[in-house]
């Protein structure tokens, strides 16, 4: 079987079988191979394309070609790994075995649960049937970040609403940096005081670490935006320009808000893939449980997980995948040895929060909102050179550094 073979009622035993070819699927395997080449791994994975999905926001924002995003899968699976084209359906820890959807299935001696968490659209009400026209749009889709640039070029009076669910999502600095860009060029281009602009958060602060939260206000107040915190998106009629949102007061009450809208952009609720929730291997709220620090499960000992699907209380980042990549690689293969486990995940993760165009908050953190800056700056001033690390060396970091196993930053601190 080769790495590009579709594997239809795949069947085979493998050293490691790791579960999705996103960002951490790919970094972990290409990081095992680079320690141990002769190494069997499968990487399970039903998609062709991979994406590196942190610059969508800056597509959003006419900063960023979108096609610069997208490489296909053939292409960034490493070399000696095997792709088994076919998404996950169940697992069998106490068998060692991966069901797959086409009817096959895997055996393992390890296992790594990478697969990304599912957005779900469907959670909002009408928000599925009208995504990509009358003007509603999301950062969080790859068709769809160019549509984002398309209405924020095109508005110059109206109201523009941007929504954020309840946490866990992905990047959970990407709802308001699609506002902060928009706004940016409402600003430039002197028709910022013509747009009502609103933030609606279903959660009860604007940054979950307080120490960035004031350099953000700077900018709401700078941009007029208006937020409405316990405010969650519930439906949205794309044709009347209309949205609703559940508002939660102070007593717990919760009451439905019809808003109208020129520009929406939504941002849907996020959750464990099914076949995960429902697997052995989920903890009480559906991820892939794990030991924080190890990333090791902690109910079967040759279960590691990393990236979006994780039960750790971390930012869903890719830097945090970033690390996460090191600290399962290297324990993974000190458990295969008989070692002990080295090296210990410190919760890690970063949000270049782009308040502007040629400006970023270089937001870095790690378990309780403990700073972990990588530069010896202030963090909560907004730069120019962490909007240049943002939209130049990261992208190239990507797909020639962490895909390819060269683990640069990627070692937790104190390991």
């Amino acid at each position: 079987m080769s790495k590009d073979a579709t594997a239809r009622g795949a069947q085979g035993d493998f050293d490691i079988v790791v579960v999705g070819g996103g960002s951490s699927g790919i970094g972990v395997t290409a990081s095992l191979l680079r320690r141990r080449p002769d190494l069997r791994i499968a990487v399970v994975e039903p998609s062709d394309r991979h994406y590196y999905q942190p610059a969508w926001t800056l597509v959003g924002g006419g900063a960023f070609d979108v096609t610069r995003t997208v490489r296909p899968m053939a292409d960034v699976i490493p070399r000696r790994a095997v792709w088994v084209r076919a998404a996950a359906a169940g697992f069998e820890p106490e068998r060692n075995r991966l069901r797959l959807a086409d009817g096959g299935a895997l055996g393992y001696r390890q296992l790594i649960v990478c697969p990304g968490l599912r957005l779900a659209w469907e959670k909002v009400e009408g928000l599925d049937a009208t995504l990509g026209r009358n003007g509603v749009t999301s950062n969080y889709r790859y068709e769809l970040a160019p549509y984002t640039w398309e209405l924020v070029r095109g508005l110059e009076s109206g109201r523009a609403l941007f929504t954020q669910p309840a946490m866990p999502i992905k990047c959970a600095g990407a709802p308001q940096k699609a506002m902060y860009l928009a706004c940016d060029h409402w600003r430039r281009g002197g028709v910022l005081d013509r747009i009502q602009v609103e933030f609606d958060l279903a959660g009860a602060a604007l940054f979950g670490v307080p120490t960035f939260v004031p350099p953000l206000m700077r900018y709401v107040e700078r941009y007029g935006a208006a937020l409405r915190f316990n405010s969650n998106l519930a439906a949205v009629d794309g044709g009347a320009r209309k949205a609703w949102f559940d508002v939660k007061d102070a007593d717990g009450n919760v009451r439905r808000e019809e808003r109208a809208f020129d520009m929406l952009h939504a941002v849907p609720p996020q959750l464990p893939h099914d076949f995960l929730r429902d697997s052995p291997l989920a903890g009480a709220a559906g991820w892939c449980e794990v030991d924080p620090a190890t990333l090791q499960h902690p109910r079967y000992a040759n279960v590691f997980g990393a990236g979006d699907a994780i039960s750790a209380s971390n930012a869903k980042t890719a830097a945090a995948a970033r690390k996460q990549i090191v600290t399962v690689a290297e324990n993974l293969i000190a458990l295969r040895e008989g070692r002990p486990m080295p090296v210990r995940y410190d919760g890690y993760g970063s949000c270049p929060l782009t308040v502007e165009r040629g400006r970023v908050v270089l937001a870095e953190f790690g378990y309780g909102g403990r700073l972990l800056p990588t530069f010896p700056l202030d963090p909560t001033v907004p730069r120019r050179s962490a909007w240049l690390l943002k939209a130049r060396l990261l992208p190239w970091v990507y797909w020639n550094g962490m895909l390819k196993g060269r683990e640069w930053l990627a070692h937790p601190l104190g390991n």
